[in-house]
């Protein structure tokens, strides 16, 4: 004898409700952990770098407050899931984007200037490691991506541009690859000597592989926010 059981949507709705928090509250963890971790990783390298010892000591600590920090604080308080400035307005959070990366370049030139002044004491040759090569790169797409931004900021400039949507669209593209690049850099200054002679043993493995998580929760808010969306027809 065959039995025919009703089918209730309620049980699948309530599953599919589950998923949905827990996928939530996972992206809000993220983000959470990227915050910590990008000012952990900063204050570590700060101390560990011993500012004033020498024009060297100040390269890091520049560059780490500047590309780990504020590049990472200037993109995920866009994000809506645990950003510390969710409470300000799109225009406020506009503006304070712009502080940051006023402050990433600022501190970027600054980060260069103490490391030439450096690299002139010591009388060793400029762009010898592929750390210093790719940090030039991204300093060069850090720029592209500012005068895309100054562009978008200043919209009645009297220059030829593209389209807002597409300039914006430009400009998101380059500050994400100027975080890429930024993070690659920063792995490779875990293979200087340096860095090396400075943390030693097991300790090495799991500092080196900090700067991943927030490149990762990164690409993910912007991926999500700029990816096409195609509409399917029912």
């Amino acid at each position: 004898m065959k039995i025919d059981i009703p089918y209730s949507p309620v049980g699948e709705g309530q599953s599919s409700s589950n998923e949905f928090w827990m996928y939530v509250w996972t992206r809000r963890l993220a983000t959470i952990t990227a915050h910590v971790v990008a000012l952990g990783f900063t204050i570590l390298i700060s101390l560990l770098s011993r500012p004033g010892t020498s024009f060297f000591s100040w390269h890091p600590v520049c560059m780490s407050i500047s590309f780990c920090l504020c590049m990472t604080e200037g993109i995920l308080l866009f994000s809506a899931e645990s950003s510390p400035f969710c409470f300000k307005s799109r225009k406020g959070r506009v503006r304070l984007h712009w502080f940051l990366q006023a402050l990433v370049v600022v501190g970027g030139a600054t980060g260069v200037g103490f490391m030439v002044a450096s690299k002139r004491v010591s009388e060793r040759p400029h762009l010898a490691s592929w750390h210093s090569v790719l940090g030039v790169g991204t300093l060069i797409v850090t720029a592209l991506q500012t005068a895309c931004g100054l562009r978008l900021l200043f919209p009645n400039m009297p220059l030829p541009a593209p389209s807002p949507p597409r300039l914006r669209l430009y400009h998101t593209t380059c500050g994400l690859l100027a975080y890429l690049l930024a993070v690659a850099t920063v792995m490779l200054a875990m293979f200087t000597d340096w860095f090396q002679a400075t943390v030693r043993g097991l300790l090495w493995y799991p500092v080196s592989l900090l700067p991943l998580l927030p490149a990762l929760v990164v690409m993910n808010q912007i991926i999500r926010a700029y990816l096409p969306k195609k509409k399917i027809a029912i």
